[in-house]
């Protein structure tokens, strides 16, 4: 019978700690954003720097960037967490709590900063040519713009975390993430490396300075 490794054990208990951990965080932010009615929307947008980061630069890569997002994108995601359409062991409890003049605020009020710059180093070329080619074959553009800049519900892809934008056409392509069908569809069109390809190539493009 194998021994477990030490550096085994020590990633297993992180983990443990973690999801025991979860729970609790959940109820405080859950605790903060209830009693929200008095605060202004900067005062309950604080909430959301645990995670995402008081510079606009989340804590981790598979959180994603939210400053400068686009206003309907953020708002689709929240009533999404909220009625389940989205999962997500902290945002949906959050969302939860949200009415939609909350959420509509908060969209708002994270469209309206700068995007920051998480200095990402561009994509090998061989890498963005194979991006490049997936993005021919789904016409990725067609909504996220030339310039992956996104519009409207359409989310900016360029400059977000790679590990966060690969996680998630991975989750779409397994249907863990459930709110976007289409998005589905595409991913099961190309391969996991594709995948990858594509999260480095649109993690490594330079953000405009106006965004």
């Amino acid at each position: 019978m194998a021994r477990t490794r030490p550096a085994d054990k020590n990633t297993k208990d992180g983990a443990a700690r973690s999801r025991l951990l979860l729970p609790a965080l959940v109820a405080g932010l859950v605790a903060v954003v209830q009693p929200a009615k008095a605060q202004t929307i900067a005062e309950k947008a604080q909430l959301c720097t645990a995670c995402h980061g008081e510079n606009g630069i989340p804590q981790q890569k598979n959180i994603p960037v939210i400053w400068g997002q686009n206003q309907g994108y953020l708002y689709l995601n929240l009533r999404d967490y909220k009625s389940g359409a989205r999962q997500n062991d902290i945002m949906s409890p959050l969302a939860q709590t949200m009415e939609r003049d909350d959420m509509m605020a908060l969209a708002l009020y994270f469209s309206q900063k700068a995007w920051p710059d998480l200095q990402q180093a561009p994509a090998a070329p061989d890498v963005a040519a194979r991006a490049q080619r997936a993005n021919v074959a789904l016409a990725c553009t067609g909504c996220h713009q030339g310039s992956y800049q996104g519009e409207g519900t359409q989310p900016r892809l360029a400059g977000q975390w790679k590990d966060y934008l690969q996680q998630s056409m991975l989750d779409f392509r397994t249907r863990k993430r459930g709110n976007n069908p289409g998005m589905t569809d595409l991913m099961l069109a190309i391969s996991e490396d594709d995948i990858a390809a594509c999260a480095a190539y649109l993690a490594g493009l330079q953000y405009r300075a106006d965004q």
